[in-house]
């Protein structure tokens, strides 16, 4: 199996396992943190390190937690900026599992002296009301 560094984004997507939301009915919240995530900036070379903290009200799919995590490490010698990492993991998990919302923020360990904090979010469209 070739390393997940390695995959093409289409591949690395590939790798999710999810499960059937087993209290589908109910509106609740999931969050998963991965204090240990790495990228690399595309600028300098220099490794990223920072906090990502995935918050989402399943639908009818949960993700799986090992495939979670290795999707996550598979960004460790990725060249992008916070932003596009960010908005990039959040539109995976959209896809994947079509949440009733979503937020995913990534907290930067300060480099230079600079913290950045980014935060992108999904929310499912209001079905309409009947007769409107």
């Amino acid at each position: 199996m070739p390393v997940l560094d390695d995959l093409t984004d289409e591949q690395r997507f590939e790798t999710f396992e999810t499960f059937a939301n087993p209290a589908a009915g109910k509106l609740y919240e999931i969050e998963h943190v991965q204090p240990e995530f790495t990228s690399i900036c595309p600028k300098t070379g220099h490794p990223d390190f920072g906090t990502i903290t995935i918050t989402y009200a399943p639908s009818m799919r949960c993700v799986e937690l090992k495939s979670l995590k290795f999707y996550l490490q598979s960004f460790r010698n990725h060249g992008a900026y916070y932003e596009e990492i960010t908005n990039k993991i959040l539109d995976d998990l959209v896809l994947l599992l079509r949440p009733r919302r979503m937020t995913v923020k990534a907290q930067w360990t300060p480099r230079g002296g600079m913290r950045s904090v980014v935060t992108a979010s999904h929310w499912e469209k209001e079905v309409a009301h009947h007769g409107e």
